[in-house]
C-alpha cells in the first residue's frame, strides 16, 4: 500500500472513529421517561426539540408492569391502533437505534393512554436535518422520507411521508 493510500485510509478510520462517538442515546421526556402519568411530557415538543441522527438510539424507560412500546405503522400511530404492530417492547429498559432515515412510531399499546398523548414519531430526515418548532404530521400524498430531525425553526419545512415510510428497527 503506497503512501497516499495509507493516508486516505487512515483519514477514513479517523473519521469513522469520530463519527461514531458523538452518537447520542436519547431519553424519550428525558427525565419523566415514558409515562402516562399527570406529569406525561409533550412527547411531540419533545421529539421536535431533538435533532436525530444514524447512529443515535432512542431509550424508552418505563415501568414494565404497567407501561409498553409499541412500534407501528402511520396509519395505526394515528389510530392508536396497537392491534397489528411491528414490534412490542415490554422490558422497562428497550433501546432502539436509528439505523436509516425514515420515521419510527411507537406508542403505548393502551389506546386511552395513547389518545392521551403517549405517543411520538421519530423522525429522521438526512435530506432536511433543518430546523423546526413543531412537528409536522405525515401524509399520505407525499413521497416517502425519514425518521426525525428536529430543532427549532418553523421556517423550514421538510416532506411529509407515506404512510408505508417508517423505518423497521
Amino acid at each position: 500500500m503506497g503512501l497516499v493510500e495509507r493516508v486516505v485510509f487512515f483519514m477514513v478510520l479517523a473519521a469513522l472513529c469520530v463519527a461514531s462517538s458523538m452518537a447520542e442515546v436519547y431519553k424519550v421526556g428525558d427525565g419523566n421517561g415514558w409515562t402516562a402519568e399527570e406529569h406525561m411530557p409533550d412527547y411531540q415538543e419533545w421529539s421536535a426539540s431533538k435533532a436525530f441522527k444514524i447512529g443515535d438510539s432512542i431509550a424508552f424507560e418505563y415501568d414494565p408492569e404497567w407501561h409498553n412500546v409499541v412500534q407501528v405503522s402511520y396509519e395505526n400511530y394515528k389510530k392508536c391502533n396497537a392491534s397489528s404492530p411491528i414490534k412490542t417492547f415490554t422490558s422497562g429498559k428497550d433501546t432502539i437505534p436509528i439505523k436509516a432515515e425514515g420515521h419510527l412510531f411507537c406508542i403505548r399499546g393502551v389506546p386511552e393512554h395513547c389518545e392521551m398523548g403517549q405517543k411520538v414519531d421519530i423522525r429522521l430526515d438526512i435530506g432536511v436535518l433543518a430546523d423546526r418548532a413543531t412537528p409536522e404530521p405525515p401524509t399520505t400524498s407525499a413521497p416517502a422520507p425519514s425518521c426525525s430531525a428536529p430543532a427549532p425553526s418553523p421556517s423550514v419545512s421538510a416532506p411529509a411521508p407515506s404512510p408505508n415510510s417508517s423505518v423497521y428497527f
